[in-house]
């Protein structure tokens, strides 16, 4: 039988090793973004199925909307929806292929993540 032999290989490399920039961080961002959007929808929907529950049913969700951490989950809710709007209009951008090199892809992600809490704050203004 065969004697195996184990080579000496580097380990795979993990998050401490990586150097974080932004096309990373927009990157885990929009996956956070996408499901913590999944998640609002489920409130939207259990906000909406209250509502034809009953009335008592519908004043306990929304109290609990309408609270500080409801309003929070809320609002962060909103950068979400916008934030990822921005990050797909950026990935169209990308399947054009072009903005695909460093400094325009860092330019992107810095647009990306500063035009979507801009564009929260003037939502919340205007509403």
């Amino acid at each position: 039988m065969a004697e195996t032999r184990r080579a000496d290989r580097p380990l795979s490399p993990h998050l401490q090793i990586y150097r974080w920039h932004i096309p990373m961080l927009t990157s885990i961002l929009t996956r956070i973004t996408g499901n913590g959007l999944v998640v609002a929808g489920l409130l939207v929907v259990w906000w909406l199925l209250a509502a034809a529950t009953g009335p008592d049913y519908f004043a306990f969700v929304d109290g609990i909307l309408r609270s500080w951490f409801g309003r929070l989950v809320l609002l962060g809710s909103l950068w979400a929806a916008w934030y990822h709007f921005l990050a797909g209009l950026r990935h169209l951008w990308y399947d054009s292929g072009r903005g695909l090199d460093i400094p325009t892809a860092e330019r992107l992600g810095w647009g990306v993540i500063l035009g979507s809490a801009l564009l929260t704050v003037i939502t919340i203004l205007v509403l």
